[in-house]
């Protein structure tokens, strides 16, 4: 997975002048978080919401409600902006996409081309990526095993799935424990679920978890 397969493509942007007022209307009136600031069609900037809001008036100032909403009046982007902006390539796998935004603790990356501005990632995009990869979107049976990990282990687990009818979704492995074994996710569909719970126990696979889709418990 891609960047450019998740990414919001052609984002809404503000340029340095845009005053306070008019890019938190903005943001609320489009229900969106993030704007990249562009001059002469060239990205100079971001500002986040958390930006503007922290700006707002503390009820500590000696300054009245109205004299800090003027002020605030007469802000422009260009004074609080974050510049310069870390970015991406629509190539950008996901995973690297979501390791920079990690290390950064930045919630968000404009998605360039050259120079030219094509999209924007945000951490919902990533979790929605998550989610793809995890076949959360597709109803069927999650299955968490444990398996010893060397070569071949996995494909037998394949074997057993598609010989009881399922088709499997999504494959993931997490962490290898101390006892050099994996625990792998499966999404499958289709499988006869007694059947295939039979199957493992023949082979000794320790089941660690199973349930359907919509089971959160």
């Amino acid at each position: 997975m891609f960047v450019r397969d998740f990414m919001t493509p052609n984002p809404l942007t503000i340029e340095p002048k845009t005053t306070y007022p008019e890019a938190l209307s903005l943001m609320r009136e489009k229900k969106i978080r993030r704007l990249p600031v562009m001059k002469k069609g060239k990205l100079v900037g971001i500002v986040v919401e958390k930006d503007l809001l922290s700006s707002q008036p503390s009820p500590a100032t000696t300054l009245s409600i109205h004299e800090m909403y003027h002020l605030l009046a007469q802000l422009k982007v260009e004074q609080f902006m974050t510049s310069p902006v870390v970015t991406a390539t629509p190539q950008c796998p996901m995973e690297a996409a979501a390791g920079i935004m990690i290390d950064r603790k930045i919630g968000s990356l404009p998605v360039m081309e050259g120079d030219k501005l094509v999209g924007i990632i945000t951490e919902t995009d990533i979790f929605k990526a998550f989610v793809n990869v995890l076949g959360g979107y597709v109803e069927g049976l999650r299955l968490t095993i444990e398996l010893p990990d060397k070569p071949g282990q996995l494909a037998k687990i394949a074997e057993d799935i598609a010989a009881v009818n399922g088709n499997i979704i999504a494959v993931t492995t997490t962490n290898i424990n101390a006892d050099a074994t994996s625990e792998v996710t499966i999404k499958e569909t289709g499988a006869d679920v007694d059947a295939l719970k039979k199957r493992l126990a023949d082979q000794d696979i320790k089941i660690i978890d199973l349930r359907s889709n919509i089971d959160y418990s």
